[in-house]
């Protein structure tokens, strides 16, 4: 199968420009090692940050969110891709300091291909949990909502994707009631399966991890169309770059604290035989 198109999807921990700029200069070049045809940021912060990966990737055009939240989103394109951005407001969920979602449509091929990029609400208290149950939520049954749109008949080519936090809830005083991080995918991959989507595999367990004795997590995901076809990388369609790929415990804890404690999430869509 030829390639229809890839994604790299990086949370890259406040990323500013007061007096980083060798970090700055730093995750791009890793960004840039990849060669993703289409990237999303996360945590961006600071319209000098934005400047600076605009001088150092030429070749793409970018988009920002915008709005009262102090971390935005900014996606990159590369130059020979058609493509149409939109903010997404309403994954707010209604708090002005969520980051909205930012809908990016391709045209590849003849063909549409929707990407929501999300950034959800974190927190293991029970207001973090259902802010961003509600934002997920959304995101799922915005398949519906593109599927009405389609004038073929046929199910959209959706994929939503980014940092959902997915970390459970700590019910205080209450303990009995927490629920566990793995039980909050499990809602995630059954509503997903109602939308005919699925939560895509990754050669990675885990894609944070803040250093010292804290536990590793697994943060960030990729859920798409079942229809759709990706490059298998070691059995699975999504590979996990960065900190997760190195084993020297010291030299992982140098790329978590140079770079982000995010791993870099990377994907290719493949075009339909």
């Amino acid at each position: 199968m030829a390639k229809a198109f890839s994604v790299a999807s990086w949370n890259v921990e406040h990323l500013r420009s007061q007096g980083v700029t060798s970090r700055i200069t730093d995750v791009v070049g890793f960004l840039a090692d990849q060669n993703p045809d289409v990237f999303a940021l996360y945590e961006l912060e600071g319209k000098q940050a934005f400047d600076a990966l605009t001088s150092l990737m030429p070749n793409y055009t970018f988009h920002i969110t915008e709005g009262q939240q102090v971390q935005q989103i900014l996606l990159g394109v590369r130059t020979n891709i058609t493509a149409f951005f939109t903010q997404k407001t309403e994954f707010r969920s209604g708090v002005s300091l969520l980051r909205p979602g930012a809908l990016l449509t391709l045209r590849i091929s003849e063909e549409n291909y929707p990407l929501l990029f999300l950034h959800t609400k974190s927190g293991t208290d029970p207001r973090g949990l259902g802010l961003r149950d509600d934002m997920l939520e959304r995101a799922i049954d915005f398949a519906k909502i593109l599927d009405r749109q389609a004038t073929d008949g046929k199910p959209s080519n959706y994929i939503f994707l980014g940092d959902f936090n997915i970390m459970g809830m700590q019910y205080r005083y209450v303990r009995d009631r927490d629920i566990v991080a793995t039980q909050e995918l499990q809602k995630l991959e059954h509503g997903a399966k109602r939308r005919k989507m699925k939560v895509l595999d990754k050669d990675e367990a885990h894609t944070w991890w803040g250093g010292g004795s804290l536990a590793p997590s697994n943060l960030d995901f990729v859920v798409a169309r079942n229809h759709l076809q990706f490059k298998k990388f070691d059995g699975v369609e999504v590979s996990v770059r960065g900190w997760p790929k190195i084993a020297d415990p010291a030299k992982r804890l140098e790329w978590v604290r140079k770079l982000s404690d995010h791993g870099l999430l990377f994907f290719q869509v493949e075009r339909p035989s």
